[in-house]
């Protein structure tokens, strides 16, 4: 049974990226199922953001730089203060299809605490900007396997039994409904910008089946030679190895995998240089605090430089 006609905001948060952003906006207003409503989080950026969203009349709420969490903590508060039936999550430098909500609603019944698009490179419509994993019986990323990631649509689509998969990439198109929010609460903006999608996704997923809906497509620019800041770096280490001990098992195993993904990103995206700096030179206060308080499990924004 479909859930009836809901009302929905469709939020972004942003940075500093005002072209993207408007592309997106242009995106949602373009929907075939608009959305009742658009808010932007404007995470305190710098440029001509404010400007290029009074040109087209999109409602802001400019926040000091509260990291992606507190955009995204933003955002659902918004929908809650004013009652919304589901809110539409989506960062500021992909853009929807033109079917993407209308699809998401239409798969929206009891059981599914949320639907997600699925995340294609902008270019390569066959192929995810963010792979899939492979699952286990449990559901949960396979750690022990030659085969780990699902990297096409097409071959997603080959293993899934349905139109859809129990798992998804926040936020990029998430689709979550308010009476899932109330039972497990709002965004934890402990994580500051790293973490908080899969500490999210796995507390929706304790109350029903988080889907990506295999039709409803999100298309984003190719992250994989994108540069890593150093409070990026910091904050990926730091918050997955938190998460790897709160919510999986064989943790040392992932910490392990986390701190090797991680150092093997910053060579093949900021240079070996980098990499060096922070395994063995000027930068490695960095790297060694984000997995000494990881383990420790220093939840909070705390990274000094």
């Amino acid at each position: 049974m479909k859930m009836k006609t809901i009302k929905i905001l469709a939020a972004i948060v942003t940075h500093n990226r005002k072209d993207l952003l408007a592309r997106c906006i242009d995106h949602i207003n373009n929907q075939s199922r608009m959305p009742d409503s658009i808010v932007v989080i404007d995470n305190g950026s710098t440029d001509d953001t404010q400007a290029t969203l009074e040109e087209r009349g999109v409602r802001s709420i400019k926040q000091d730089n509260l990291g992606s969490a507190g955009g995204w903590k933003r955002c659902i508060q918004v929908a809650l203060d004013e009652d919304f039936d589901a809110v539409w999550l989506m960062d500021d430098d992909g853009f929807p299809d033109v079917d993407a909500l209308r699809i998401l609603e239409e798969n929206l019944s009891p059981g599914i605490s949320a639907v997600s698009s699925v995340v294609l490179n902008e270019n390569d419509n066959n192929k995810f900007v963010f792979p899939f994993p492979v699952l286990d019986k449990n559901k949960s990323p396979v750690l022990f396997s030659f085969k780990r990631k699902i990297r096409k649509l097409d071959k997603l689509k080959k293993i899934s039994n349905r139109n859809s998969f129990p798992f998804a990439h926040f936020f990029n198109g998430a689709l979550i409904p308010i009476s899932s929010i109330d039972s497990i609460g709002a965004i934890n903006d402990m994580y500051f910008i790293a973490g908080e999608e899969v500490d999210y996704f796995n507390r929706l997923s304790s109350i029903g089946e988080v889907r990506s809906i295999l039709s409803a497509f999100h298309y984003h620019p190719d992250v994989s030679k994108r540069s890593w800041s150093k409070l990026k770096f910091y904050y990926f280490i730091k918050n997955t190895i938190i998460l790897n001990r709160k919510q999986y098992r064989f943790f040392l195993v992932r910490d392990i995998s986390t701190i090797v993904i991680a150092l093997s990103r910053i060579a093949s995206r900021n240079g070996l240089s980098s990499f060096f700096s922070y395994l063995i030179g000027k930068d490695c206060r960095i790297f060694y605090n984000a997995i000494y308080r990881g383990l420790l499990g220093k939840i909070g924004k705390d990274f000094n430089g």
